[in-house]
């Protein structure tokens, strides 16, 4: 019977301290809405602002990359310009050396279309050989220099000798011209070689 007794007894001790290990976690489940909260509103806050850096950076990233892309735009544009003046340049330097040989035949097709003939029928195939170049050097805007008149320019003029003005005429005025100049665009491909009045 004693061993009935004290098995009983035992049974509510071990019952109790379950009851007690129950109410701890109760009052703990109590207090940690609160602790919860503050720990939720840390890591929020932290949160954010890991963020708030990642947003930085990749904006700065942005900005590096947006001014990376437009100064080479900027780079790839200048070269484009510069490739194609030096393909215009390149092209009209080409032009005006195939001019300048070209002109030494012209003069002589002048002086034969000057020189007085009796065959018209020779004049008139020279005045459209002549005529013909005339024709091509307009489609390559490979102009005459105007010199006969005119002040004398240095640019475009070469002066080979002086003369008294006649009445009438300024000092320093084209009088004659010995051979006709020509021009490509700005570029002068020869002077007109002139004679000009004291």
């Amino acid at each position: 019977m004693t061993d009935e007794k004290t098995t009983p007894a035992a049974e509510p001790q071990a019952e109790a301290a379950p009851n007690t290990e129950g109410t701890q976690p109760e009052k703990e489940a109590a207090k940690s809405p609160k602790k919860e909260k503050a720990e939720k509103k840390k890591d929020l806050a932290a949160e954010l602002e890991a963020a708030k850096a990642k947003a930085d950076a990749a904006e700065k990233e942005t900005a590096q990359l947006r001014d990376q892309l437009l100064r080479t735009a900027a780079e790839y544009d200048n070269f484009r310009k510069r490739s194609a003046r030096e393909q215009d340049s390149a092209f009209g330097n080409g032009v005006s050396h195939a001019v300048e040989k070209i002109l030494t035949i012209l003069d002589t097709l002048e002086m034969a279309a000057n020189a007085p003939t009796t065959d018209e029928a020779y004049k008139k195939g020279v005045v459209m050989t002549l005529e013909k170049a005339a024709a091509a050097f307009e489609a390559l805007k490979v102009e005459e220099i105007p010199a006969l008149n005119l002040p004398f320019d240095p640019e475009v003029h070469s002066a080979v000798m002086q003369q008294p003005a006649a009445e009438g005429q300024e000092s320093g005025t084209v009088v004659q011209v010995f051979q006709k100049g020509y021009k490509l665009g700005d570029k002068v491909v020869r002077h007109a070689t002139v004679v000009v009045a004291e």
